[in-house]
């Protein structure tokens, strides 16, 4: 599923081909992708609204729309939430190009051009929140990892409160936004520490280690657009870290840091690579339960 680099590259490249655009008309076959409100109304209350700005929160593309301007619109502004999930694209394409069967959501816009939604297993959403529904759903979200008044201070009290193992935590969207399979992995493997290790056992310099190599490796994923390593792809194209990730999805393969294989166990079920020289796991860490766990790692 994209993660934050991923989703932050869409949102870069989408920006300037849709704000200041209008929605004119809103086309979707496919009623299960409809978040909020019901499908029935999700059409009105989107058409008819300029595109003021295009964000992100965690994995989800935020459009702030303004009020509609057709006789007797809604005056209130609102805002429309994308979540591209697991296979969502999108796209800026002509009116008029071919659709593929993949395409399930579409967007028409003032200038001639269709936001296209394409999601082959459609597991994307779509949603039209007001500003305070917004506010509600994106609130439960944790602190975004990049953000600048997100310090060390706070992500060392963050960690001291939990009682979770690092790898299911660092994906927890209500500890922190954005972040998921492969940026963990890459993350703790930067910073030595194990999938297992639990998050108030760590030094104070390891809580630092990890802080670094969070925000480390997820603004060199921006800067190479993304992993493209399933269905991940921006409007403009595939991207590079992918050839750059050190254990992630290369179970088997030499740790570019020590040279033995690295491996691969799943953590509520959920793959998780590492290597168990440079991560090791303290001894008083080795629970039965870890135990086992690892008894079946790859």
């Amino acid at each position: 599923m994209p993660e934050l680099p991923e989703v932050e590259t869409i949102v870069r490249e989408l920006r300037p081909l849709v704000v200041g655009r209008t929605i004119r008309d809103v086309w979707f076959d496919w009623p299960n992708q409809i978040k909020h409100p019901a499908p029935a109304d999700f059409a009105a209350r989107a058409r008819d609204r300029e595109i003021m700005a295009v964000e992100r929160r965690g994995k989800w593309v935020i459009m702030s729309l303004g009020p509609q301007d057709a006789p007797y619109g809604e005056p209130a502004p609102a805002v429309l939430a994308i979540q591209v999930k697991m296979t969502g694209q999108l796209d800026v394409i002509p009116l008029g190009m071919p659709r593929d069967g993949h395409v399930h959501a579409v967007l028409a816009l003032d200038d001639g051009n269709e936001l296209r939604m394409r999601d082959t297993r459609k597991f994307g959403r779509l949603a039209v929140y007001s500003p305070s529904e917004a506010e509600r759903v994106l609130g439960a979200l944790g602190p975004e990892p990049l953000a600048e008044a997100f310090t060390v201070a706070e992500f060392r009290h963050l960690l001291r409160r939990r009682k979770a193992r690092l790898k299911p935590l660092l994906m927890d969207q209500a500890f922190l936004a954005g972040v998921g399979n492969i940026y963990a992995d890459e993350a703790l493997w930067r910073a030595r520490l194990h999938p297992l290790r639990s998050a108030n056992g760590l030094r104070a310099d390891q809580e630092s280690a990890l802080y670094r190599a969070l925000r480390d490796v997820l603004s060199e994923a921006i800067e190479h657009r993304g992993s493209s390593v399933d269905d991940y792809r921006a409007p403009g194209g595939i991207g590079q870290m992918q050839h750059r990730l050190n254990v992630y999805g290369r179970t088997g393969k030499p740790c570019p840091r020590c040279g033995r294989p690295t491996r691969r166990m799943v953590i509520g079920a959920r793959s998780s690579h590492f290597c168990s020289w440079c991560q090791r796991l303290p001894a008083r860490e080795r629970t039965p339960q870890a135990q086992a766990l690892l008894a079946r790692a790859e």
